[in-house]
């Protein structure tokens, strides 16, 4: 009797949503209802809904784990197949999301700059070539590209021979401002060992500068001057031009979690508008548009950076959920996105996790780890053929681990 009165009482968190139908949206809509309904945590369920559903019934029952005496946990999952939310527990709870955050910034991202943007790094002659020699300066414009490397270092030098130069009279400007001056995102803790958040960077690392000292002396370029911060002058022309797509970006930030590529994304947001040295506040607007535009009170959350490092960081299970059903009606990011998200018991961070039962290559997930809390969320496929999105976010948890054996037993639950 006291396990089927808990069961009740589980069960009395369940509300349905109104049935989404995306062809029905404008598109530029966003595609949920307003965040006011789209999740109650509380108030009276249809008496058959534990048998109508038995999926919401096993989801209740874990509820139970006495990992809940001592810790917290948000959860949401939703039938994006059948358009109704199917289980909620905690789903409002303002909990640190750690690298869930970067599902935060690659829908965003997605939404507003597009799956065929670039990041672009770009050189520049200000000045004329006579006797070999450039009588002015060189200039580069940074773009915050983890991705720059040799092969791209080495093209600004071709383009710089391509001139007819040998020499440079004068300095090479390096204008970064792309993003604000501060090293590290806000509320990063001083023993996180992260790249500095420079836009100007060479193997995503620090280093571009003495990388592109090192490829003029190979080259047999002298410098004659030195490198110095400025911005480019409206009288240079450029000479080269380096990219790399988002993707190439999004696959290692979201299959691995890089943070760096993560908070060069971030920037990319905080950049749109074209304001120079846009920083955290610009970004953080941007994304907090969308969360307005989803029918959510953005001043509920917060958003710190790109990455989820930052335990300033505050969301919910219920808005991550709201986001993902944002990306699945939108196909230019839905088709981004999925494929770069981990895939249990196969490739990520999720490879060593869920590598037998129903949940293996099943769900694609971002994972998220940071002091005290795990989370999961992304897609499930259910053996009917259903597509579920879901968030769980753990916190408080003294052992990781116990986190992430409970995400994946939810998991096995809703592909079961």
């Amino acid at each position: 009797m006291k396990r089927l009165t808990s069961l009740i009482a589980a069960l009395l968190l369940l509300v349905p949503v109104a049935t989404l139908r995306a062809q029905e949206l404008d598109e530029d809509m966003f595609p949920v209802v307003d965040g006011a309904t789209f999740i109650a945590d509380d108030g009276p369920a249809p008496s058959d809904t534990a048998a109508a559903d038995p999926l919401a019934a096993a989801l209740a029952q874990l509820m139970n784990d006495e990992l809940f005496d001592r810790s917290q946990v948000g959860i949401c999952v939703y039938d994006l197949t059948a358009g109704r939310t199917v289980f909620a527990h905690g789903g409002r709870q303002l909990l640190r999301p750690a690298s869930c955050q970067k599902l935060v910034t690659a829908i965003t991202a997605l939404g507003l700059l597009g799956s065929d943007y670039h990041f672009a790094t770009s050189l520049y002659a200000d000045g004329t070539v006579t006797d070999s020699t450039l009588h002015g300066n060189l200039c580069i414009e940074a773009g915050f590209d983890p991705r720059f490397g040799h092969d791209d270092m080495a093209a600004f030098v071709s383009a710089i021979k391509e001139l007819g130069a040998d020499s440079v009279a004068g300095d090479v400007l390096l204008d970064v401002s792309i993003k604000d001056t501060l090293p590290l995102g806000q509320g990063w803790c001083w023993d996180d060992d992260e790249t500095r958040l420079t836009p100007l960077l060479y193997n995503a690392r620090e280093g571009f500068e003495p990388a592109l000292r090192r490829a003029l002396a190979d080259a047999g370029i002298a410098l004659g001057g030195t490198l110095r911060r400025g911005r480019v002058p409206s009288s240079a022309r450029p000479i080269a031009r380096r990219t790399h797509t988002i993707g190439q970006i999004l696959r290692p930030m979201m299959k691995q979690s890089d943070n760096l590529c993560a908070e060069a994304l971030f920037y990319q947001i905080g950049a749109h508008e074209g304001h120079a040295y846009a920083g955290r506040k610009q970004a953080a607007r941007q994304v907090n548009r969308l969360i307005r535009h989803l029918g959510f009170d953005p001043d509920d959350y917060y958003v710190a950076d790109g990455s989820g490092l930052s335990l300033y960081n505050y969301t919910t299970a219920e808005l991550l959920v709201a986001l993902l059903r944002h990306a699945y009606v939108h196909e230019e990011i839905y088709h981004q996105l999925l494929p770069v998200l981990p895939v249990a018991g196969r490739d990520g961070t999720l490879r060593r996790r869920m590598q037998h039962g129903t949940a293996a290559g099943n769900v694609r997930a971002k994972t998220g780890t940071v002091e005290g809390v795990s989370s999961l969320a992304g897609y499930a496929v259910t053996r009917e053929g259903h597509t579920l999105c879901f968030a769980i976010i753990n916190q408080g948890l003294r052992r990781g681990a116990d986190g992430r054996h409970f995400q994946d037993r939810v998991c096995q639950l809703l592909t079961r």
